[in-house]
């Protein structure tokens, strides 16, 4: 998966999340649950929700990883298998 299809993903599974976020409007850099207002249960659902789209199994010790748009995006290119 290239960086623009993990970006749509990314952002697919937070739609889900944070269905009211406007997500065309997310900083990359900046934590997630600062600009859409998601709670330690929403961001549980969201990380479900990208093992479930990307196959990458994502352990509870790198989920600081996940903080921002761009922390996703970097985290599941390292980790997703290639297609």
């Amino acid at each position: 998966m290239n960086d623009e299809e993990l970006h749509r993903i990314v952002r697919a599974v937070l739609s889900q999340v944070a269905p009211e976020a406007n997500l065309e409007t997310l900083d990359a850099d900046v934590d997630l649950a600062e600009q859409i207002d998601i709670d330690s249960m929403d961001f549980l659902n969201f990380v479900i929700g990208l093992e479930e789209a990307t196959g990458v199994d994502i352990p509870e010790r790198d989920y600081a990883q996940l903080a921002t748009l761009a922390g996703c995006v970097e985290y599941l290119r390292v980790h997703a298998a290639p297609r």
